[in-house]
């Protein structure tokens, strides 16, 4: 989004509100977040009731956009401020808003990043990049895969395409074709370096392509530098956290994960778009 469209925008609370509302409902035409009615009755404070199931909401009920009691003027101002990686900290200066209620906000647009990613399932295929890398960690000792204290990491990376990353409990063959074989399409042509957990993948439906980092980082087209280059430019953007507790780090990782994958998109009105969007229900 250029900046004349952002502080046209911002200009009144108005104005903020109606462009929220139109990723809400298309068109206008409000439904019931819980039962999906588009029979509906206004009342007189300006909430809704369902006709059908009786509920009574307002426009953002249900939405991600819900969480914190922020003004329309507030989120649109976090969320130009995401988009240009401002911290949490210097977020809370510039608007003059607790660090609390920021740092809330900024999780919820990761949260809602992270449904966004879990709800897609689109295979990836072509030529396919795979490895591990290894985040965090206090102690100093030993790098890569023998690091002790420090958080796995899969990444399958289609060239030319986008890159798909998850934290996993291990890095055993069981676990890295699992995740392979729910996300890439069968055919493909699987480019690895020669850790063994990778051998079966032949055995998968895959052609399986190996590099030795022993001897050369790339053979023609048989590198992973791709995926490579996503490790190095994540463990930058990792450094000005200042450190990430497991518990968060998924979130976080998610983040990179969407600003590598549109990084040529206007990611103001993607994050706009998720917070709009209704919270999954939980089973």
């Amino acid at each position: 989004m250029d900046l004349n469209t952002y502080y046209d925008l911002i200009s009144n609370e108005n104005k903020a509100r109606r462009y929220l509302l139109r990723k809400c409902f298309k068109n206008h035409q409000r439904f019931c977040p819980r039962c999906d009615k588009r029979k509906l009755y206004k009342l007189r404070d300006g909430r809704y009731r369902c006709s059908r199931c009786d509920y009574t909401f307002h426009d953002f009920s249900g939405r991600w956009i819900n969480h914190g009691r922020l003004s329309c003027l507030q989120w649109l101002s976090i969320i130009k401020l995401f988009e240009l990686e401002v911290s949490v900290h210097k977020m809370a200066m510039q608007m003059k808003m607790s660090y609390k209620a920021v740092y809330g906000a900024v999780n919820t647009i990761r949260m809602s990043i992270l449904s966004h990613a879990e709800d897609a399932d689109m295979l990836l295929g072509g030529e396919i990049e795979l490895d591990e890398a290894y985040f965090g960690g206090k102690r100093k000792g030993n790098r890569g895969r023998g690091a002790a204290g420090k958080v796995p990491v899969f990444g399958i990376l289609e060239r030319n395409g986008i890159v798909h990353v998850n934290v996993v409990p291990n890095v055993t063959a069981e676990t890295l074709l699992g995740l392979t074989v729910k996300k890439v399409r069968r055919g493909s042509v699987v480019y690895t370096d020669k850790f063994r957990s990778y051998d079966s993948l032949m055995f998968c439906g895959y052609r399986h392509l190996k590099v030795d980092h022993g001897k050369y980082f790339s053979s023609g087209k048989v590198y992973i530098n791709g995926l490579e280059g996503f490790w190095s430019w994540a463990k930058e953007r990792f450094i000005k956290h200042h450190g990430v507790s497991k518990k968060y780090f998924p979130l976080y990782l998610k983040e990179l994960e969407f600003r590598y994958n549109n990084r040529t998109s206007d990611i103001f009105d993607l994050v706009a778009n998720y917070l709009c969007q209704l919270v999954p229900k939980q089973d």
